[in-house]
């Protein structure tokens, strides 16, 4: 999981890095009519442009990796997808769904007081941590740690001969 994680990680940065450069060049060549588009209208989203580009690349990456995290956070809270959430969002190895909720399991958090502190912690550290790596990379990262994390998990749990579900990475 982790090498095809920094190899869709490059992959990903070899496309971005190109799609910059092309609407570089793209720009430059426009003509000063297609400039002149029309404004968009509406304050609320002329508000949300101005506090995301305020944002650092690394706020931005995260902001993400929150949604994310409070999507499943909700999910959680909803009676019906109760036994969804068990099986894939719950790392235990001796359920049938042993590799995805290696992945999953990272989203998924016990109370609210949890989820804001790990959130908050990462915002904390993302603006440093993705201009160093890059957004790509701080990803790959991201997701290899959650993976790696539950991978240990398991091989505790397999040796301490306890085979309860837990959440988190």
């Amino acid at each position: 999981f982790t090498g095809s994680a920094f190899g869709s990680a490059a992959i990903w940065q070899y496309e971005s890095l190109k799609s910059r450069v092309q609407t570089y060049f793209e720009e430059a060549r426009a003509d000063w009519m297609d400039k002149m588009r029309p404004q968009k209208r509406g304050d609320f989203r002329k508000q949300v442009n101005s506090w995301w580009n305020n944002l650092t690349e690394g706020q931005r990456t995260v902001t993400g990796i929150i949604a994310a995290n409070v999507f499943v956070f909700c999910l959680w809270r909803l009676p019906g997808m109760r036994r969804i959430m068990f099986t894939y969002f719950t790392s235990n190895p001796s359920s049938r769904a042993l590799c995805s909720p290696m992945l999953l399991s990272t989203f998924s958090h016990f109370s609210l007081f949890h989820m804001a502190a790990n959130m908050y912690v990462l915002w904390s550290f993302s603006s440093s941590i993705v201009s160093l790596l890059g957004c790509e990379q701080f990803i790959a990262v991201y997701l290899s740690a959650g993976v790696i994390s539950t991978f240990v998990s398991y091989v505790a749990k397999m040796a301490m001969g306890r085979f309860e579900p837990s959440l988190g990475a």
